[in-house]
């Protein structure tokens, strides 16, 4: 279990080790080295998504590892709650960005090679009501980005408990 302290408020994160090895394993190691300290939720789109792990509240993205190998079809779902890999459009360029779902987005699940989709590698056990409130910031743009928190939604630490 993880234990994201946000200034919002707590949310515990379970991952899904055995259906998504790689995703739950290289989100751990970004939690071990104390990379999600600091950053923000910097994508807030209500009732879709917030997405976290690469700003800082200035807008700096930050170094990451290499990207990963998409796990998009090992079977769960886009569901209200779990967390799943960002990524741009190569399949394959997932690093330390992920999005927590607000609603059922079955439109991200894999479906095929050609619509591949989001890896989801866990699922928010408790603080739901913490990623509730923050899809009810208010957004804005900035330096380029849209849907950004016009007050910073940052994430204090990244434990595991």
């Amino acid at each position: 279990m993880i234990r994201f302290e946000t200034s919002l408020g707590d949310i515990d994160i379970e991952l899904n080790e055995a259906e998504a090895p790689l995703s739950a394993a290289n989100f751990l190691k970004y939690v071990e080295d104390g990379f999600f300290d600091g950053t923000i939720f910097h994508r807030v789109i209500p009732g879709f998504v917030i997405q976290g792990g690469g700003f800082t509240d200035d807008m700096d993205q930050k170094r990451t590892q290499a990207p990963i190998k998409n796990e998009a079809d090992n079977g769960l779902k886009n569901l209200r709650g779990t967390l799943s890999m960002a990524r741009t459009n190569d399949i394959h360029s997932a690093t330390s960005q992920f999005f927590i779902n607000l609603k059922d987005n079955d439109a991200l699940d894999h479906r095929s090679r050609a619509n591949f989709g989001y890896a989801v590698f866990g699922r928010v056990n408790a603080g739901m009501d913490v990623v509730d409130k923050i899809a009810k910031v208010q957004t804005g743009r900035r330096r380029g980005h849209d849907d950004v928190p016009l007050e910073a939604v940052v994430v204090k630490s990244a434990r595991r408990i």
